[in-house]
């Protein structure tokens, strides 16, 4: 039996993890988890799956859950912030840890789990995006697996077994172009919180919604590739692919382009990382190719969807510079679903920040921590 920790056990692919592990009872044990603030969710998950230790990172809810808890007769070990979050990531018992928190607090139990040498299944893209080169080089040296979980990149890891041998040419991040495909800069003016929420295919949290709706989440995405993949940003190509059919693909040297396709279902990926190198039961659909009518794909806006282009050019630079993109990224989305700034604001604050600020420096854990932090007290003062 498998023993796993989920960090974000009550966010969208926490959720759809815990969906998993009931399709698959029996073959997982799962003993520890995080939340933010949802107390009910994490009683629930307590009665149903026992686990060991939990994690709470706001200080409300931890106290709400430490009575519920008590008053419920339920047992755990209840922890507390971000030594929490690392405590449910380094358990000595646990093989891999799904971590599918969002944004940039993912980084340290990232760090804390591999250095234990646990496999990761990597739902979080922005530890990639802020510290790639330390989170791969620590991977390297525990002897750990990072299996992403992103449908994206999922897709890529899955078109490349096989291949070890071959060369790649380049890989394909597809894209469904968000809510907003098609519309000009003119549009984007008067969007609101409310419009930018609903994505046209996946179902997503809030922040990943709008990281969509502005292509900010498939910049993240093909910094991610670049360093799970090993692949130069000039050979990662994005592909408005609507339909959401095709989740990504690769082109081999030869020019032959290998595709993974499956329904718009976030269990597929994470069914595969979990249970890698097996294909086990059928947990998201089949897709029907009769019904299937076109597959169509575009080149991205780059002029009206300008995260992406920035997306492209942190990553080329490197260095800090995508851990400022991230941060200013964060605190802008932050802002926005809070309605204190407009929607274009969130692309001009970000250019802003990466034009201002100093991202000349090794990137090491406290680098990351430090900068980050800066540029979040930069865009909060700026709009406060």
């Amino acid at each position: 039996m498998r023993k796993i920790s989920i960090l974000g056990a009550t966010g969208s692919i926490g959720t759809q993890t815990l969906e998993v592990l009931r399709f698959h009872k029996g073959e997982f044990e799962l003993l520890g988890i995080s939340a933010h603030k949802s107390v009910d969710k994490v009683i629930g998950i307590v009665k149903e799956f026992s686990p060991k230790v939990v994690a709470i990172t706001e200080k409300e809810a931890y106290e709400e859950l430490k009575n519920r808890l008590i008053k419920e007769g339920l047992s755990c070990n209840l922890v507390f912030g971000m030594e929490g979050l690392k405590k449910v990531a380094s358990l000595d018992e646990v093989d891999m840890v799904v971590t599918s928190v969002v944004g940039m607090i993912g980084l340290e139990p990232t760090l804390e789990a591999i250095r234990h040498k646990k496999d990761i299944a990597l739902a979080n893209k922005e530890t990639l995006v802020v510290a790639g080169e330390l989170i791969m080089r620590e991977a390297k040296n525990f002897g750990v697996k990072i299996l992403p979980v992103d449908s994206e990149h999922s897709a890529i890891y899955q078109c490349l077994q096989g291949n070890e041998n071959n060369k790649i040419s380049k890989v394909i991040l597809t894209a469904s172009g968000g809510p907003f495909r098609g519309k000009n800069l003119e549009f984007l003016k008067s969007v609101k919180v409310g419009d930018a929420l609903k994505h046209p295919k996946w179902t997503m949290g809030a922040k990943i919604s709008i990281d969509s709706s502005t292509l900010m989440n498939k910049g993240l995405e093909v910094i991610e590739a670049h360093f799970l993949f090993n692949c130069d940003y000039d050979n990662i190509q994005v592909v408005v692919h609507p339909q959401s059919i095709i989740h990504s693909m690769v082109e081999y040297t030869d020019g032959s382009v290998i595709a993974q396709l499956g329904t718009t279902d976030m269990r597929l990926a994470i069914q595969y990382a979990l249970n890698y190198k097996e294909r086990k039961g059928n947990v998201a659909g089949n897709l029907d190719f009769y019904k299937l009518k076109e597959l169509t794909f575009e080149e991205p806006d780059f002029k009206t969807f300008k995260c992406l282009a920035l997306a492209y050019k942190a990553g080329k630079i490197g260095k800090l510079l995508p851990a400022i993109m991230n941060g200013a990224n964060e605190a802008c989305v932050d802002l926005f679903l809070n309605e204190k700034i407009r929607y274009l604001d969130i692309v001009n604050t970000i250019e802003e920040c990466m034009e201002n600020f100093d991202y000349n420096k090794e990137v090491t854990l406290e680098n990351v921590i430090n900068i980050d932090k800066e540029v979040r007290k930069f865009v909060y003062s700026k709009w406060s």
